[in-house]
């Protein structure tokens, strides 16, 4: 007897699941599991004929932080992520995991929940890359400026002390010394930026007004050969953040897309949007921060290089021939002071920078 095209679709959806690297289980309303795909059932040890059915209270841990996270999408209806959460058990040894909890529109009150497993020994975690390299940056920028521009000023009050008597062929050679003094100062100038540990100053702000400056600023300057799309939520709630600063994120960021871009057919489109449930742990607190603005820029360029994607954010680090690699360092630094997080993913055709954002009064 043939299948009908509802038993089709079913068998057809079972094994696109059952394909996925990642651990898919469907909680109902009640809280017992009705589906887990391959990935799940070598995560738990178990087949899907011993979890169906099972309460969370059975498979999880009480006390387990992915069962806390499963019972709150369960009772709100919200969608949740976490990102480098524990997940232990009697039949799973400990690991660090990212998990995704959706809320299903069929069955009423279900949710479906995505894990996808992590290494411990990960070298660092994508989300918090930004935050070391900001910190990294920030002590080299004190160096800098204590005991590099100190002695170059020096150096070149003692080049035009000898400009005033020397033969003109040698003043040729103090002028390039004193021209070669500034553009050194003036690199550390740019540097000494990051190691302003004034508190910042933080308003309300909508960040569509200052997506949209950065759009006008980019439209009549690098980016004028370049379509911008949009794709705007407009329901979000203000950032506590710094107008200025935002403004100089973004302008980065953009010129940075702008410049990845190809000469014909070059786009780059800006999405804001709400995450629920998005929570990431800051240095210096306690709790973990909600982080529901999100703020894509997403370009169609040639992509981020293998060799740079562990240190985009590092100083000095850059693929363009005139770059000085303090575009994304400085771009980490401001989002680390909002106690923000930005993450990027790229491959050839698409690169895609996240923002993610406090909303105001969370700070």
């Amino acid at each position: 007897m043939p299948m009908s095209q509802e038993e089709a679709a079913s068998t057809c959806s079972d094994i696109i699941l059952n394909s996925l690297e990642s651990a898919v289980l469907v909680f109902a309303e009640c809280g017992t599991l009705s589906f887990a795909n391959n990935a799940a059932e070598q995560l738990f040890d178990a087949s899907i004929n011993q979890l169906r059915g099972q309460s969370l209270d059975k498979i999880l841990p009480l006390d387990s932080p992915v069962a806390a996270l499963i019972r709150q999408a369960l009772q709100t209806g919200f969608n949740v992520s976490e990102y480098g959460i524990a997940l232990e058990s009697p039949r799973i040894s400990r690991q660090v995991i990212n998990i995704q909890i959706s809320a299903l529109p069929e069955p009423a009150g279900s949710v479906s929940v995505n894990i996808f497993s992590r290494s411990i020994a990960d070298k660092i975690n994508q989300q918090m890359t930004h935050r070391n390299a900001a910190r990294s940056v920030t002590a080299m920028a004190a160096i800098l400026a204590h005991e590099v521009k100190n002695p170059l000023s020096g150096i070149r009050g003692a080049a035009q002390l000898l400009e005033q008597g020397a033969e003109a062929e040698d003043q040729k050679l103090t002028r390039l010394i004193c021209d070669e003094t500034d553009r050194i100062c003036a690199l550390v100038d740019r540097i000494e930026v990051f190691s302003d540990q004034r508190p910042l100053e933080r308003e309300p702000i909508n960040i569509h007004k200052v997506l949209e400056r950065v759009k006008e600023v980019s439209k009549i300057g690098f980016a004028r050969n370049v379509r911008i799309n949009e794709d705007y939520d407009p329901s979000l709630p203000m950032v506590d953040g710094n107008g200025d600063q935002l403004v100089q994120v973004f302008l980065n960021l953009l010129k940075n897309a702008a410049e990845a871009v190809p000469e014909e057919g070059g786009q780059i489109t800006i999405t804001t949007s709400y995450q629920h449930g998005v929570r990431l742990a800051v240095p210096g607190m306690t709790s973990k921060m909600q982080l529901p603005l999100l703020i894509t820029v997403t370009d169609n360029g040639a992509g981020v290089p293998d060799e740079l994607m562990d240190h985009l954010f590092d100083a000095f680090v850059t693929s363009k021939l005139k770059g000085t690699g303090l575009g994304l360092a400085l771009v980490a630094k401001m989002i680390n002071d909002h106690s923000g997080v930005i993450e990027f993913d790229s491959v050839p055709g698409k690169t895609t920078f996240r923002v993610m954002l406090p909303k105001a009064g969370e700070t």
